[in-house]
């Protein structure tokens, strides 16, 4: 049962009416290799260049969001993390996921006895209550935005009983909200088209590359290296980015879709090498239009360039391409590698970002098991030498916490005991 409970006195109607439909779901993050920034249309909230990302298993990152519709409800309301947010059900963003997935709306039918309970008409009749909550740094480069939206929209299909008029609408309605929200709603590998031959846009959409089932091996280590609220927001980032960055203009006409071939190429032929290089070359060449742009925005900082440092000195070592860092808009790492690599990646990660103490392990990084194998991982005499001709320890508290994941599946139906809601009927 959910502890992210929120209380809600509801009135009932002068008929009585006070029946509240509900529909819960979870949803994934994503991180994207190949990285979207910059918006061709703001009106419908579409990308400059195609991206793709790896859809997260929602173990540990994910949002959970409940949506309820009622007769009962007098207006839209909102809740984020606990609180509501006043105002917020009127903003373009939500009006878009709410309206765009309300006006697909199918009736709601009694599967014993086939009656009718909700027609289409009155779901167009009733207020929505929507709440949502994320299980992790919320705007520090997580995808926060992506899952949340994800999940409003899933959750609003569940709800209303939605079927799409053409394949990928869902997607098209939620990345209205937040644009990388449509990669998250499938699972595995994910490209978003950018789409614009079509005049409304309804060509820009996801689509799945590979199931989460495809290439199994991959994980991803995650590096918080800060939970904090970031200053400078993508949307505001991306806006003075088209603005002033040539080289962001000559990146999306000129590079993008060479890197979208390259990759997909390899996701299909589970070739790391491939994916590795040209998933790092694309995180830096976003962050140098982030440094291009004028005023420049840095999203990146000292520890993120450590973690980078770390991560060439460990291939190099190698020989080959083990580990594949990624930033999204923010300064936490998230570290590509396969499964036969994981524990070396982490045991490494573990040295040189060290916890406060083994005590405290358990808060630090998310699966105790990978932790006790790292702990007793020992560390090539080379490898660390290699390391340590660049690359020192860092700070107790550099790096606040480490997630060990891997590719997951998109958003899942939850049954009632986690609600978010809980309704008092007054």
């Amino acid at each position: 049962m959910t502890t992210n409970k929120i209380s809600v006195a509801v009135s009932s109607k002068a008929d009585g009416n006070h029946v509240i439909h509900k529909a819960t779901v979870s949803a994934p993050t994503n991180i994207a290799c190949i990285k979207y920034w910059g918006k061709a249309d703001s009106h419908y909230n579409t990308p400059i260049n195609d991206s793709l990302s790896l859809t997260l298993d929602q173990s540990d990152l994910r949002a959970v969001t409940s949506a309820s519709a009622s007769l009962a409800f007098d207006k839209d309301r909102l809740w984020l993390n606990g609180s509501e947010e006043v105002g917020a059900a009127s903003s373009k963003r939500f009006r878009a996921c709410v309206d765009g997935v309300r006006a697909l709306a199918t009736e709601k039918i009694d599967p014993n006895t086939k009656e009718v309970l909700v027609s289409k008409d009155d779901w167009k009749k009733m207020h929505v209550y929507i709440a949502s909550y994320n299980t992790f740094p919320t705007a520090a480069g997580l995808a926060s935005s992506a899952a949340g939206y994800a999940a409003l929209v899933a959750a609003l299909v569940e709800l209303f009983g939605a079927k799409e008029s053409y394949p990928g609408e869902f997607t098209a309605i939620a990345r209205q909200g937040s644009g990388s929200a449509c990669r998250s709603l499938y699972g595995g590998f994910v490209a978003w088209r950018a789409g614009g031959e079509k005049s409304d846009w309804s060509d820009s959409i996801a689509e799945q590359v590979a199931d989460e089932t495809h290439w199994e091996e991959v994980r991803a280590v995650i590096c918080v290296v800060s939970d904090a609220k970031k200053e400078t927001s993508s949307t505001a980032g991306m806006s003075t980015s088209v603005a002033t960055s040539e080289l962001l203009a000559f990146r999306a006409k000129e590079v993008v879709s060479k890197r979208m071939k390259l990759i997909e190429d390899a996701i299909k032929a589970k070739d790391f090498e491939a994916f590795g290089k040209v998933t790092m070359m694309d995180s830096n060449q976003f962050h140098a239009t982030c440094l291009d742009t004028y005023p420049p925005i840095f999203y990146m900082n000292d520890v993120s360039r450590s973690i980078v440092q770390l991560v060439h000195r460990y291939n190099d070592w190698a020989g080959e391409i083990r580990a594949a860092y990624t930033f999204d808009a923010g300064p936490n790492a998230v570290l590509y590698t396969l499964d036969k690599h994981v524990i070396e990646l982490l045991a490494l990660v573990l040295k040189y970002y060290p916890c406060e103490s083994e005590d405290l392990m358990g808060d630090y990084v998310n699966n105790k098991d990978m932790v006790t194998k790292a702990l007793a991982f020992e560390l090539d005499a080379g490898l660390l030498e290699a390391v340590e001709k660049s690359c020192s320890i860092r700070d107790i508290g550099d790096v606040k916490m480490v997630y060990c994941t891997r590719g997951g599946p998109g958003p899942q139906a939850l049954d009632a005991s986690s609600e978010v809601f809980d309704f008092k009927i007054e």
